[in-house]
């Protein structure tokens, strides 16, 4: 059985996105600034279909959470299409053009009943209405022995860390201070973590974490 996991990108002062998200601004106010360590990559560069970009410790990182999973649990917020029910026309087929990245299953959870989405390159979106629990249980399901990565956002992360659902997680913390946004690490109660690794790079300081005791 694989291990349930989570990978995000962090401010300094703790927040994964910033204030007023919307469908054209998904990340909120001064959101992107987190992933301008990615964005610098090769290897984000060569799967956007772009040349050039820097070779740097942050590339093994980024390759190996590309690899490490075989079913995705999201929120609505992160498959985007706005609040309420879906859209019929267009209908709202995520952030990520006509094939996701995922390759996978991916489990989104959301208050609105919808039929499976397939895309290309593999990725079948599956809207869950019931709860986090049953969404990571039908991603263990689908992962088989592999691993269930907690694709985010900030909501699918706390409920999953506060359920005690989380094997294991690794921050990618970035040094700006946001203020103001959407907090990752709220309301998850008391847990014991052990630092497992710390790797530095340009940006970026990549922490992995393993959870040994439960939340109360």
């Amino acid at each position: 059985m694989g291990k349930v996991w989570f990978q995000l990108s962090v401010s300094l002062d703790g927040y994964s996105a910033g204030p007023q998200r919307s469908e054209e601004n998904p990340i909120g106010v001064d959101g992107m600034k987190l992933f301008d360590w990615l964005f610098a990559l090769e290897a984000w560069h060569r799967l956007s279909g772009l040349e050039g970009g820097e070779i740097n410790p942050s590339t093994a990182v980024f390759e190996e959470a590309q690899s490490s999973y075989g079913a995705v649990v999201m929120g609505r917020n992160m498959f985007g299409g706005g609040p309420g029910p879906w859209r019929q026309d267009p209908s709202w087929n995520g952030w990520w053009g006509d094939e996701p990245p995922y390759h996978t299953p991916v489990f989104v959870l959301t208050h609105h009943a919808r039929k499976p989405l397939r895309m290309k390159g593999g990725t079948t979106f599956f809207f869950v209405t019931d709860g986090i629990e049953s969404a990571l249980e039908q991603a263990k399901q689908a992962a088989a022995h592999e691993n269930v990565l907690i694709g985010g956002g900030p909501s699918v992360v706390q409920q999953s860390l506060a359920a005690g659902l989380v094997d294991d997680f690794q921050l990618h913390v970035v040094p700006v201070l946001l203020g103001r946004g959407e907090r990752l690490l709220e309301g998850v109660g008391t847990q014991e973590l052990e630092q497992v690794e710390v790797i530095p790079a340009p940006g970026v300081t990549h922490i992995t974490y393993r959870i040994v005791g439960r939340p109360r």
